[in-house]
């Protein structure tokens, strides 16, 4: 009997789906041991990135999140 996948948890927690189908996820190096870093790395590491233009990896992490 067939039955629905199972949502990843751990990637549910860590990427969310914009309303045009893209994967947003918040970029890794901003929890501790940031003052060394200039004032503008730390802000290019506070805007989210964006999966786009990749299918193999769009189709893996909405495989896991259970969109497909």
């Amino acid at each position: 009997m067939a039955r629905k996948n199972k949502t990843n948890k751990s990637v549910r927690k860590r990427i969310k789906v914009t309303g045009t189908g893209k994967l947003k996820y918040s970029k890794v190096g901003r929890r501790h041991l940031n003052a060394h870093m200039t004032a503008k790395r730390k802000r290019q590491l506070r805007t989210a990135g964006v999966i786009e233009g990749r299918p193999s990896v769009l189709k893996k992490y909405k495989i896991a999140l259970g969109l497909l």
